[in-house]
């Protein structure tokens, strides 16, 4: 299981890697990797992956949470010409 995850891995990130050369979109790359990993290691460890999934999923939306606030209030300031001030 460990290998098949560093090969979905690798193969990933080399396609993040030739980017131009494969007209891939890195980010759609990049959350497949992701989710095929997550599958892998959960059809292969079912009793701990959903603690493991949890913690990961907290730390995500702690990000996205913070990231939303902020582009909110620069957006505000934006739209109001406060940068123009800058």
């Amino acid at each position: 299981m460990i290998l098949l995850l560093v090969v979905v891995f690798i193969v990933g990130y080399l396609i993040i890697t030739l980017e131009d050369f494969l007209k891939f979109n890195k980010t759609a790359t990049a959350l497949i990797t992701g989710v095929l990993c997550w599958a892998i290691y959960a059809l292969g460890n079912s009793g701990e992956v959903t603690t493991k999934l949890g913690h990961h999923l907290v730390g995500i939306a702690e990000i996205l949470f913070f990231l939303l606030g902020a582009m909110t209030i620069v957006e505000l300031i934006d739209a109001h010409d406060g940068f123009s001030i800058i």
